[in-house]
């Protein structure tokens, strides 16, 4: 990680990226619970890094890394992520939205708000998504 990445992540986690990694997590937590939800739990899981640490990556489709149509990218996927929409996604969605509100308000805390819209459409859609490195 570079050390611009760093920066950018420390201050991340300062103006609310600690909060809603935790909103991930216990999304996580809660589909694990339910064992059905286990393929959404590890997605939750893998975002909530990212949400935690999101500067020095980034989200891309799982198809565009591997070439290769799997589960998670085909119809299935797309069952699995109005599944998630229903039960997780729109209320993630909102705290990244009300964060990235709160964050335009003020000159600095802009990009951190575009990081936080970001991340409002993956937590609308996040199975067939993979973190890579930026």
């Amino acid at each position: 990680m570079s050390p611009v990445s760093m920066l950018l992540n420390i201050l991340w986690i300062l103006f609310g990226g600690a909060w809603m990694a935790f909103g991930w997590v216990i999304a996580a937590v809660i589909m694990a619970i339910t064992i059905v939800g286990l393929p959404w739990a590890r997605a939750a899981f893998n975002i909530a890094v990212y949400t935690l640490l999101p500067f020095g990556s980034r989200a891309v489709n799982r198809y565009d890394v591997t070439g290769i149509e799997d589960t998670g990218t085909g119809p299935l996927g797309v069952i699995g992520n109005i599944i998630w929409f229903v039960l997780a996604g729109w209320w993630l969605a909102l705290g990244h939205l009300l964060t990235a509100l709160a964050l335009a308000i003020t000159i600095i805390g802009i990009p951190f708000a575009w990081a936080h819209l970001k991340l409002a459409g993956i937590a609308l859609w996040p199975i067939g998504k993979v973190i890579v490195p930026a």
